[in-house]
């Protein structure tokens, strides 16, 4: 039997294919069922957090833990007025000793891995020049300045599923674009504790301060800031639905990298391709969320049912089976398309945060993507690598962004300030045009701020 549809393509596009607001969308039951058990009704996911990022601006710390206690089902600031009596709240930052001891305590190649994918992402994204420039001429000088922001908050998605990839994508490129101060929010795991390869990373990654705190309420103390956790400038990383439906919510008092959604993974592949291979780049995706995204689109019909029988047989052995079914379910899927010109015209439509060509002749297509937050070019470029250590960062733009917006890099943590420093004679020269354009504007204080120089008036 099999576990994820076969579609045509205008079904498709009706469906799997169709690009919709979160909030438009039906939610999977496993997502209301949460809501249900947190807030004692079945709620919109964007009120939900709305309630719990209200709650913390007012509140600081206090609102903090009893919204971390109910999400993660402790009994801890569970209930409004805090912990149980004689019980203190647990602590939110995690200290740096901590991160060097779990490092250094980590088997050999855990540790090993883990250093060459903080190389290759820094060198990555050391190619990456954001240089200022200073244009000085007869008339004075322009030029652009560029700064890094001061404090950047990251956060690493896990509980379930805890990424320390995540945490160097992020970190990396903020210590090379020079940010001042680097800021981790992570959630606990099942235990209660932050896992040791996520400590590990942040310390190799060579973060400021890191926190046990995950979710909207993580977004909403480094947007805020608490007594614990210090205001940031920007937020970046990706998150699962609550993490993005917050940080839609706090933009403007905050700077935001982008929206990332639950994992997109587009796959355009021909008779060529291992159907094995392509059914296990599916699933790695869709085990991340039940709100994943694992799409194949392929001309060949006979790759379409060999790709959903390995998906099948591959399936049963994962250790999140579960989740990777719920996603295969209701947002995977494989269309038949006409041939590989469609394909590519679904995709950049589509505009997928991953899209991966497992064609005979990769390179043919490379050049007709438009819409992709990145693309794999062949079978041994698959996904995962760039999860983990291809080098670029792989916080990509889903649902549909990457139509505008990229991945994040050296150019998110920095900003461009405009010099401007004209002489004396060009300042006048241009002061009569500057006062034409105010006049035609309505502007008259403007138009005499001009008229002044014009005049050389003191």
């Amino acid at each position: 039997m099999n576990v994820i549809n076969i579609y045509a393509p205008a079904e498709a596009q009706r469906g799997i294919l169709r690009r919709r607001r979160w909030e438009d969308q039906e939610m999977p039951s496993q997502v209301l069922d949460g809501i249900e058990r947190i807030f004692g009704e079945r709620i919109a996911p964007a009120e939900a957090v709305e309630r719990i990022l209200r709650d913390i601006r007012a509140r600081g710390d206090a609102a903090v833990h009893e919204w971390s206690a109910r999400v993660e089902g402790r009994r801890d600031g569970g209930q409004p007025g805090g912990p149980p009596a004689g019980e203190s709240a647990p602590r939110l930052e995690i200290l740096a000793g901590e991160w060097q001891a779990a490092y250094a305590g980590l088997p050999v190649a855990e540790r090993e891995a883990l250093d060459l994918a903080a190389a290759r992402v820094e060198a990555f994204h050391r190619k990456q020049p954001m240089d200022s420039w200073v244009d000085a001429g007869p008339d004075g000088t322009l030029g652009q300045l560029i700064r890094p922001i001061e404090r950047a908050g990251v956060y690493v998605p896990g509980g379930t599923a805890p990424l320390p990839s995540s945490l160097l994508m992020a970190a990396i490129p903020a210590r090379v674009a020079g940010v001042r101060e680097v800021i981790v929010c992570t959630p606990p795991g099942r235990n209660g504790a932050v896992p040791a390869l996520i400590l590990a990373a942040a310390y190799r990654a060579g973060v400021d301060r890191l926190f046990a705190l995950g979710g909207a309420q993580a977004i909403g103390a480094m947007a805020y800031g608490t007594e614990s956790v210090p205001a940031v400038d920007k937020i970046v990383g990706a998150g699962g639905l609550f993490v993005t439906l917050a940080k839609r919510q706090v933009i403007g008092m905050v700077g935001i990298d982008g929206f990332y959604g639950p994992t997109e993974t587009l796959l355009i592949a021909d008779d060529s391709a291992n159907a094995a291979w392509a059914a296990a780049d599916l699933l790695a995706q869709a085990e991340h969320d039940v709100l994943a995204s694992p799409i194949l689109l392929t001309p060949s019909p006979a790759l379409a049912e060999a790709v959903a029988r390995e998906v099948a047989g591959q399936l049963e052995g994962l250790s999140r089976a579960d989740i990777a079914a719920v996603a295969l379910a209701n947002r995977g899927g494989i269309v038949v398309t006409r041939d590989l010109g469609q394909a590519v015209d679904l995709a950049n439509a589509y505009a997928p945060e991953h899209l991966c060509l497992l064609v005979a002749d990769p390179w043919s297509l490379v050049g007709q993507i438009q819409n992709a937050g990145g693309i794999f070019v062949g079978e041994y470029s698959f996904e995962v690598l760039g999860d983990y250590v291809a080098g670029p960062s792989h916080v990509m733009p889903t649902e549909g962004s990457a139509r505008y917006a990229s991945p994040l890099s050296v150019a998110d943590f920095v900003k461009r300030i405009s010099l401007v420093a004209l002489g004396a004679g060009a300042g006048a020269r241009l002061a009569a045009s500057a006062a034409v354009l105010a006049r035609g504007e309505g502007l008259t204080a403007h138009a005499a701020a001009a008229d002044a120089r014009v005049e050389g008036k003191k």
